[in-house]
């Protein structure tokens, strides 16, 4: 499992009451692979440090470790003060479309589907074989989401009113690698704010 801290160096993410994003997400990711760790799961971070790291390379570490799972933490900030609780995102069909596109028409070719060599496939045959890598990509990132959920109710943790959503997000966009970005909370809501940046009570929903 590779864990992703959101944000990071020079990109602080949200802002609010005196918390970064990007500190809370590394404090996240640091603990989160402690409780994975003590499970039996090989897992790896893609910083462990206040660094900034671009997103396309976010994805190449995940790839490097030939990780079956990609979780990208992080904390939400919007306008209205009063909306907290978690989410979980999945990338959206318009995205993975677009994602197959570029791929099929990348001048090399980089072996994405395990045991075929692409370089001895014709366009056609390689998007159809992609497409089909993607899918099952998919529907394993989305059965995490739905499993995420269900954790994190059954465990009390508050959970938006549609906590599983879809959007393009750059992180998830690995053909091969189940993904899925967390938003463990929001920054902009005090009561989330004071959860999140108290380890005791972020630990909470971590385990969960």
């Amino acid at each position: 499992i590779t864990i992703d801290a959101g944000h990071g160096g020079l990109d602080p993410g949200a802002v609010r009451y005196n918390f970064k994003e990007k500190d809370i997400t590394l404090l996240a990711a640091k603990e989160l692979k402690q409780l994975l760790v003590k499970k039996g799961y090989r897992v790896y971070l893609t910083r462990d440090k206040d660094t900034f790291i671009s997103l396309r390379k976010r994805r190449q570490i995940a790839r490097a470790y030939k990780s079956d799972l990609f979780i990208s933490l992080h904390v939400d900030s919007v306008k209205k003060k009063s909306t907290r609780g978690t989410s979980v995102y999945t990338l959206s069909d318009k995205a993975s479309d677009k994602v197959t596109a570029m791929l099929a028409e990348r001048e090399n070719k980089v072996d994405l589907i395990a045991g075929i060599d692409i370089d001895r496939v014709d366009n056609e045959v390689f998007s159809i074989l992609l497409d089909l890598q993607r899918r099952d990509t998919k529907n394993a990132s989305s059965s995490f989401a739905e499993i995420y959920i269900q954790k994190i109710r059954k465990n009390g943790y508050r959970a938006l009113k549609r906590p599983h959503r879809h959007a393009g997000f750059a992180v998830l966009k690995s053909p091969d690698i189940p993904s899925v970005l967390i938003e463990l909370g929001f920054l902009s809501n005090p009561k989330d704010a004071r959860y999140l940046s108290n380890k005791n009570s972020r630990i909470r929903v971590l385990k969960a």
